[in-house]
């Protein structure tokens, strides 16, 4: 479950930039949960996309919450620094990593700019606790998790997630998960090409 790089699913990235990013222009803060983020590359991926299209003055507002049940231990340490080696970075735009990585001490090794890195807040979570780790959330995103849980478990999880949005907020999922039934009604889907989908009703 830990097996993740930068960039991985850019079509939901930039789907994410289509839907997500003008629903949150001139907010005072927005608030993105990554539910599974194992060592980080998928929040730090979605902390440079928000920097790259929603302005400077209004990334200042951004807030990634990135969580994993991290058996290991060391996912809190490895996002901290946001320290990674260059083969697991060989896949960004190339735009992208001259701009937002920069050689470490260590040869071989490259670490994420500080703009981005203050933007994700790593914490140990189970989401199987079925307690989310905040409120209001402009997007949540949750791959490569759900296909773990059993069927009864998903729907919880995912009735879980509709509660820790703000009205209006995204949930994004992997390809593969469809939505159950029994929550079919929380979310109504925006892009027909992929799994994201935008709360529906709540508070």
């Amino acid at each position: 479950m830990a097996f993740t790089y930068f960039f991985r699913d850019m079509h939901t990235l930039e789907l994410i930039v289509k839907h997500v990013i003008p629903s949150v222009v001139g907010y005072s803060k927005v608030r993105v949960w990554d539910a599974g983020c194992a060592m980080g590359p998928e929040p730090y991926s979605l902390a440079i996309m928000f920097a790259e299209n929603m302005g400077r003055f209004a990334f200042r507002n951004l807030r990634i919450d990135a969580t994993d049940i991290d058996g290991s231990n060391l996912f809190g340490n490895i996002i901290a620094a946001g320290i990674y080696p260059e083969e697991d970075l060989k896949r960004i735009p190339r735009e992208l990593f001259k701009k937002y990585f920069h050689p470490n001490k260590k040869a071989g090794y490259y670490k994420i700019d500080d703009s981005i890195r203050s933007k994700v807040f790593f914490q140990k979570h189970d989401l199987l606790s079925l307690q989310p780790t905040g409120s209001s959330y402009n997007l949540v995103l949750c791959k490569n998790v759900l296909l773990h849980f059993q069927p009864a478990e998903r729907v919880e999880v995912m009735k879980m997630f509709h509660g820790a949005l703000a009205p209006g907020g995204y949930f994004a999922t992997e390809q593969t998960q469809k939505l159950p039934r029994e929550v079919a009604g929380l979310f109504e889907q925006v892009a027909a090409d992929a799994q994201l989908f935008r709360k529906v009703g709540g508070r």
